[in-house]
């Protein structure tokens, strides 16, 4: 019969069991604070000496990218070309069925139109800073530059909505637009122009002889075509990160795989209201579920016709 532990022996256990989990955790950490009091009156800290930005998340480990898949976009295209004659059959709609990174939206639209023309505002300039950092340029006034970029192609309501602004809400784009420029610019990090960036990339792709349409807009795209995949996509938003922005950067490796027939390596969502960034590799099941995304998409609009 073995006799039960006294509470000394308990304790003297549980102080060497603490101990060696402890000596685990500083094992752990590659880098620790140095000890400035006693020992029994200091324990190891971790502190992070780099925060990678956006775009050192986007490239990656160079030596962790994998071989290009050339044979994916083949498998996609035919199921996507089953799925939309099952929807839509031999029929012919009188305008294709048009697909958008917006049609995938779940989220409710906002109400207030004065709020949802100065989010759509504060977009567009946002996207201008974007445009400005990826080929090096940091702007001083924020809000200044980016109204001046975005007015050199500036066309249709959006610009006769800037122009009826009163002073207070073009004050409030102003302020708005500032801060989400910071939390940008604080994040994104460099940009090399040997990473060949393109940004503001419009691309469409026709499936089923042109009965359906997908059309996307990229935000940024950085990375070339080799034997490695190597293209990574940026996707910014300036509200809060959700499920659609889940379904958005499915979408855009979907229509990146399609257009050049190579899946891209990763593809990533950054918030300039809250500061997170998302990120996906692509792999076979982020691009299924982008085609079922898709096709889901397809019925519904099929069913309103």
């Amino acid at each position: 019969m073995v006799a039960p532990d006294r509470p000394a022996q308990r304790e003297h256990a549980q102080h060497d069991d603490r101990e060696h989990e402890e000596g685990e955790d500083h094992d752990e950490h590659v880098v620790t604070l140095e000890r400035v009091t006693a020992e029994r009156n200091s324990r190891c800290m971790t502190i992070c000496t780099h925060a990678p930005t956006v775009a050192e998340t986007l490239r990656g480990d160079p030596l962790e990218r994998p071989m290009v898949d050339r044979t994916r976009a083949g498998g996609l295209r035919a199921l996507l070309e089953d799925g939309i004659y099952d929807v839509v059959g031999a029929n012919n709609p009188d305008v294709p069925i048009v697909i958008r990174s917006s049609t995938l939206r779940r989220d409710p639209p906002v109400i207030d139109s004065m709020a949802s023309q100065l989010g759509r505002l504060r977009g567009v300039l946002v996207h201008q800073v974007l445009r400005l950092a990826s080929v090096g340029v940091t702007p001083e006034f924020p809000f200044a530059d980016a109204l001046a970029a975005w007015r050199l192609d500036a066309r249709g309501a959006l610009v006769t909505c800037f122009d009826q602004l009163s002073s207070d809400d073009r004050a409030r784009l102003e302020a708005d637009v500032s801060a989400h420029a910071v939390t940008l610019r604080r994040a994104l990090g460099d940009i090399p122009a040997s990473w060949m960036p393109r940004s503001a990339l419009r691309v469409s792709q026709r499936l089923a002889g042109g009965r359906v349409l997908l059309h996307d807009l990229v935000d940024l795209m950085v990375g070339t075509t080799s034997g490695v995949a190597s293209v990574a996509l940026l996707d910014l938003s300036t509200s809060p990160l959700g499920q659609d922005a889940e379904r958005t950067l499915r979408y855009h490796a979907l229509v990146q795989t399609l257009r050049t027939s190579i899946p891209p390596l990763r593809v990533s969502s950054f918030s300039s209201a809250t500061g997170e960034l998302w990120t996906s590799d692509v792999d076979d099941d982020l691009l299924n579920r982008a085609a079922h995304d898709v096709l889901e998409a397809v019925g519904a609009q099929w069913g309103r016709a």
